[in-house]
């Protein structure tokens, strides 16, 4: 990813050895790591936000589609996302459908 080979690894932790000096380094690179850590984790974050937001788009996409062909024959992708889009539907109904009771 960065193209770091081990001989500048070794020159990045000798200088931060003498700059830090041995009392400091250990604290250093813990934060650093966490700091690593806390991006990565950000990033997946925004990509799973990506990757949802394009599902909701296809599936509004599609059921415009089926809404354009009257709700009748449905191509097997078109129905799927019907039949997907209709279950979310009863799901999010069904707890104030127990209220009532």
């Amino acid at each position: 990813m960065f193209d770091i080979g081990f001989l500048e690894i070794i020159v990045v932790g000798v200088l931060a050895l003498l700059v830090l000096g041995p009392d400091r380094l250990p604290g250093a690179m813990r934060s650093v790591a966490k700091t690593f850590r806390s991006v990565r984790n950000m990033a997946s974050g925004f990509k799973q936000e990506v990757e949802e937001q394009l599902r909701v788009h296809e599936l509004h996409e599609n059921l415009k589609k089926a809404e354009q062909q009257g709700m009748k024959n449905l191509s097997p992708d078109l129905q799927k996302s019907v039949d997907e889009l209709k279950s979310a539907a009863e799901s999010v109904k069904e707890p104030y459908d127990k209220e009532k009771i």
